[in-house]
């Protein structure tokens, strides 16, 4: 029988803290929103003593998660604590990646004839410039204005006006701007007979999700301009975005539809910690019973809870790959 394992470290103030009780923790990351969290809760008294680390952590903490079985630890999160709560008889560590870093303000400009790449640079050279951009989604703006403003709420209107997969990846002090689901992490195989404990996933046919996509832009003269892509008939989704050139957004619009029309599974399922998974994995998916469902599926988001209960990832997968 596999024992539970955990390694969890602060760096405050220059010095290091480890703990060694826990409750659980729950680790979400999603390629579709900006920050990853990390929630590490504690009992909030040990034998009638209140846990006091106020001391030991604080906010804007380092913080490294390595959770596994029988000392065999895979860093599953890496970041800053954000907050500390305390309530409902337990103590609760909130804790983000380094987009914790960009919420940091930053200065007033009105960014003409830019692109996504130049104004995320920017961003970075602003917070901490040894962050390095890796970015394949590099659409145009005609005008891009920030004003009063952090470098988190740039990256969040980019990512709301692009549908770029925009995330961090902390340990190699990176941030990524992607074309969504065209990354490859890595390669994962799940079976509804054999390590698949629990699903929510639904089969749906292209034929069924009809979709027709909407971009409109404002130009640099206030007239609005828009493209309109896919079925005719169909669910129907507006984008709009800042000044772009019609080239870039008809590319947007194809990306939208992408996302929406294939054949394949909707939804998420339960698995365990093993194997390891994370956003942009390609996960095979294989089902005995109805082969023809089978498939390769882009992992959108991964929730992994950790406690004495044993350990659960939630897996939610995106487009079909193949």
């Amino acid at each position: 029988m596999y024992q539970m394992d955990f390694d969890i470290q602060f760096r405050y103030n220059g010095k290091r803290f480890k703990l060694v009780l826990l409750e659980s923790v729950e680790i979400e990351s999603n390629v579709e929103v900006l920050v990853d969290t990390a929630v590490i809760k504690l009992p909030e008294a040990v034998l009638n003593q209140v846990l006091n680390i106020g001391d030991k952590i604080g906010r804007g903490a380092e913080v490294t998660i390595d959770l596994g079985y029988d000392g065999n630890l895979v860093r599953e999160f890496e970041g800053f604590v954000q907050d500390i709560q305390t309530n409902d008889s337990s103590l609760k560590i909130m804790c983000e990646d380094a987009l914790f870093l960009f919420r940091k303000d930053v200065a007033n400009e009105q960014l003409k004839t830019t692109s996504v790449s130049k104004i995320v640079q920017r961003m970075i050279d602003q917070v901490d410039s040894s962050f390095t951009l890796v970015c394949d989604f590099d659409l145009g703006y005609e005008k891009f204005t920030i004003h009063q403003a952090t470098a988190y709420d740039v990256l969040k209107k980019i990512a709301e006006e692009t549908k770029a997969n925009i995330y961090f990846v902390t340990d190699k002090k990176e941030l990524h701007v992607r074309f969504p689901f065209k990354e490859k992490g890595g390669e994962v195989k799940y079976s509804f007979q054999r390590n698949i404990e629990k699903s929510s996933l639904e089969y749906k046919r292209a034929i069924d999700k009809k979709v027709e996509v909407t971009v409109e832009s404002i130009s640099n003269n206030g007239t609005i301009k828009s493209i309109t892509a896919g079925t005719t008939g169909g669910d129907k989704i507006t984008i709009k975005t800042g000044a772009m050139s019609e080239s870039d957004m008809k590319t947007l619009a194809d990306a939208e539809l992408v996302k929406r029309n294939a054949d394949g599974y909707q939804g998420s399922f339960d698995a365990w910690l093993i194997p390891i998974v994370r956003p942009t994995y390609t996960a095979r998916i294989k089902d005995e019973d109805y082969p023809e469902k089978d498939g390769q599926y882009y992992v959108k988001a991964v929730k992994t809870l950790f406690s004495s209960s044993g350990g659960v990832r939630t897996v939610n997968v995106g487009v079909k790959l193949g």
